[in-house]
């Protein structure tokens, strides 16, 4: 009898320990279970990364030189144009061109060259002016003209009452004595419907040619203004720009350079 209940007590025992530790194990399960479950509510989803945004498109630029800038009339010039990030490029008057390139052009008159270049990104322009000059030939009265007119014939009655007008230094404003000028030439004129004049724009020699050769053209034009709005009709006038080719006085003084800067005109035969 004290055997088995000493049998009986160790197996008791042993049955505890058995039970404590798988009390242990079962604790520790749980323990992790718990903390696998925390860290998986605390996960936020991340969206996915947004695809890569395109760039832009580059503005296109563009831009035209002239070579030579001023020429006589019948002679070439020489356009070269070039453009970035362009899809197209036309020149006005000549149509469309490749986007970078060279064209020899003959203008008849002085003309602005404009270039407009086209892309994904917008428009770019450019523009180079080129100044025709346009010469007078010089004419000699004919007898018919100088008949009953004396020595000058039919010019020097003209100028007579047709003068030359003057200008500032760096100005085509007309001066008072301009519009008195330009008013006695109308009234010629008005009285002479047959005859057609052709006013040359003149400069000092101080400054660029082509700054003078825009410079004569816009008193030339100054000039016509003031007899169209006088009353002449502008088919009758045809205008010429000299800048400082031809000078008529060559001295290095302000009177001299005061001769330079004139509208003249003449009979356009």
């Amino acid at each position: 009898m004290k055997l088995e209940a000493l049998v009986s007590q160790e197996n008791g025992m042993t049955t505890a320990v058995t039970e404590s530790n798988a009390t242990r194990r079962a604790r520790a399960l749980v323990v992790v279970s718990l903390g696998l479950a925390a860290l998986a509510g605390c996960h936020h989803k991340t969206p996915p990364p947004a695809g890569p945004t395109a760039p832009p498109a580059p503005t296109p630029t563009a831009n035209m030189t002239a070579e030579p800038t001023a020429v006589d009339l019948g002679q070439s010039v020489v356009l070269t144009w070039h453009t970035t990030d362009a899809t197209s490029a036309s020149i006005d008057g000549i149509g469309v061109v490749a986007l970078n390139g060279t064209q020899t052009v003959t203008p008849s008159s002085s003309t602005n060259f404009h270039l407009v270049a086209k892309g994904d990104g917008g428009t770019a322009e450019a523009n180079v002016r080129v100044t025709v000059r346009v010469p007078t030939t010089p004419t000699t009265p004919t007898a018919e003209n100088n008949a009953g007119e004396g020595e000058g014939g039919a010019d020097k009655i003209f100028h007579q009452n047709v003068p030359d007008i003057f200008f500032d230094y760096d100005s085509y404003a007309l001066r008072p004595e301009g519009q008195a000028a330009a008013q006695k030439a109308a009234a010629y004129l008005t009285a002479h419907p047959e005859i057609k004049i052709v006013i040359g724009g003149y400069c000092d020699e101080r400054g660029s040619a082509e700054y003078n050769l825009a410079l004569g053209e816009n008193r030339a034009n100054s000039a016509k203004t003031a007899l169209v709005n006088a009353g002449v009709a502008a088919s009758r006038i045809r205008v010429v720009s000299f800048g400082k080719e031809k000078q008529f006085c060559t001295e290095a003084t302000e009177a001299c350079y005061q001769q330079n800067r004139r509208a003249q005109f003449s009979i356009d035969r």
